[in-house]
C-alpha cells in the first residue's frame, strides 16, 4: 500500500491543460491478486485541478476523484475479447519497476474532459459579441439582402 500527497506543479504534462498549477493532489495505490492470478493494482486519485474553460477562457475548478482497477499482463494477446471490453480494468504490461507518478499522471491524463467548460458562462470580454463590434460578415449579409 503506497498513500501520499502529490505536487500539481510536479506534473508537467498536465500544466497545458491547467491554468494553475499550485496546490496538492492525493493518492492511494494498493497492490492485490486477481481471482485469475493476475497482479492488479487499485489507484485511486483525489484533489482539484484548474482547468482553463473552453467556453469563456477563465479558470475552471474541475474536481478529482478516480478510481482506477489496473491489471497486470505478461502479453496483451492472450487477453480474450470479453476482457478488452470490461471497462471495470484497464491492463497493463509486465514490468519490473514501475513509475507511479507517471502512472498517476497518465491517469489523470486520461480522465480530463476533452473540452472543459462551466455550466453556464459567457463569452470572454474581449470577444466581438461582448464588445458590441459588428460582425463583417453581416454586413455582407444585409449588403447581399438589398441586391
Amino acid at each position: 500500500m503506497l498513500d501520499g500527497d502529490l505536487a500539481v506543479s510536479s506534473l508537467t504534462r498536465l500544466h497545458d491543460a491547467l491554468t494553475e498549477s499550485s496546490g496538492t493532489l492525493i493518492y492511494h495505490v494498493e497492490g492485490d491478486v486477481g481471482c485469475d492470478g493476475r497482479s492488479q493494482l487499485s489507484l485511486a486519485i483525489g484533489g482539484s485541478l484548474s482547468l482553463c474553460c473552453q467556453r469563456c477562457l477563465e479558470a475552471l475548478d474541475y474536481p478529482l476523484d478516480l478510481h482506477s482497477l489496473l491489471e497486470f499482463v505478461d502479453d496483451e494477446h492472450d487477453l480474450t475479447q470479453e476482457e478488452l471490453e470490461d471497462d471495470s480494468r484497464d491492463f497493463l504490461p509486465n514490468q519490473k519497476e514501475l513509475d507511479v507518478v507517471e502512472l498517476i499522471e497518465d491517469e489523470i491524463l486520461l480522465a480530463l474532459p476533452t473540452v472543459p467548460r462551466h455550466d453556464s458562462c459567457r463569452l470572454p470580454a474581449g470577444s466581438d459579441a461582448a464588445s458590441g463590434k459588428v460582425s463583417p460578415f453581416s454586413v455582407l449579409a444585409a449588403t447581399r439582402r438589398q441586391a
